[in-house]
């Protein structure tokens, strides 16, 4: 399993949501440059970034600081406002590896089919759930769709990888909600899933690999010092 540290930006900053809460949003370093060579010194080798201006409104307000994180040599995956191919290709000539279709992904099928016909290998889907329905637009948005089903349709067209986020533990420290996981592996066995939302500490972690999880997105318990980065890298090389 690989650990994706997170840098979430807002407004240039390197910020936390509670729950998805714009309104709760918390600076937690001083500059993204510098948080993401921090995890690079700790071992690193990918990462986690989203613009959080972009998921919310389709700006493209942190695009300058994501270029600058892709150049330092991390494997960058990025997500938040990429609505059409062309903000797609933008960020792969940036640098970026693989590139997140999260509210786009649930209105706009023709724009996700094209990506996942032309950029098989570098399309990730991402799933923002809140009481077992798919939330957009930064999360505030419910678009009535269980997120299972939704799940289930989306690799029919030939999605390879998920990102699963739990919205109501994102943010908070109170640990991985295994339910919704486990539901979500047994339904697709043969998906790359990436998890986030909740990750507090090892224990987590250790959850996540009984799971057969493929990937565990880190942010507050990394700031708040409940996680060391290097300690959860090792965990997971010595689990293989």
């Amino acid at each position: 399993m690989l650990v994706y540290p997170a840098i979430d930006l807002l407004n240039g900053q390197c910020v936390r949501l509670y729950k998805g809460d714009y309104a709760k949003s918390e600076r937690v370093a001083n500059d993204p440059l510098d948080a993401a060579k921090s995890f690079m010194d700790e071992g690193a080798t990918h990462l986690h970034t989203v613009d959080l201006d972009g998921a919310k409104t389709g700006s493209c307000v942190n695009f300058s600081i994501i270029e600058k994180i892709a150049n330092l040599g991390l494997i960058i995956q990025t997500g938040g406002g990429i609505r059409d191919i062309s903000r797609f290709k933008m960020c792969l000539d940036a640098g970026v590896s693989r590139v997140i279709l999260g509210s786009a992904a649930v209105t706009d099928r023709d724009f996700l089919v094209q990506a996942l016909t032309d950029f098989a290998g570098h399309t990730i889907v991402g799933i923002d759930m809140l009481d077992n329905y798919v939330r957009t637009s930064g999360w505030i948005d419910n678009a009535m769709i269980d997120y299972l089903s939704f799940a289930r349709d989306i690799v029919k067209l030939g999605t390879k990888t998920i990102i699963f986020t739990d919205i109501s533990r994102d943010g908070t420290l109170q640990g991985i909600s295994s339910e919704p996981v486990q539901k979500l592996r047994n339904a697709l066995p043969d998906v790359e899933l990436i998890v986030a939302g909740g990750v507090r500490n090892l224990n987590d972690i250790d959850l996540l690999l009984d799971l057969k999880i493929d990937g565990a997105i880190c942010g507050k318990s990394l700031y708040s010092g409940t996680l060391v980065l290097a300690d959860a890298i090792n965990r997971c090389k010595h689990a293989r």
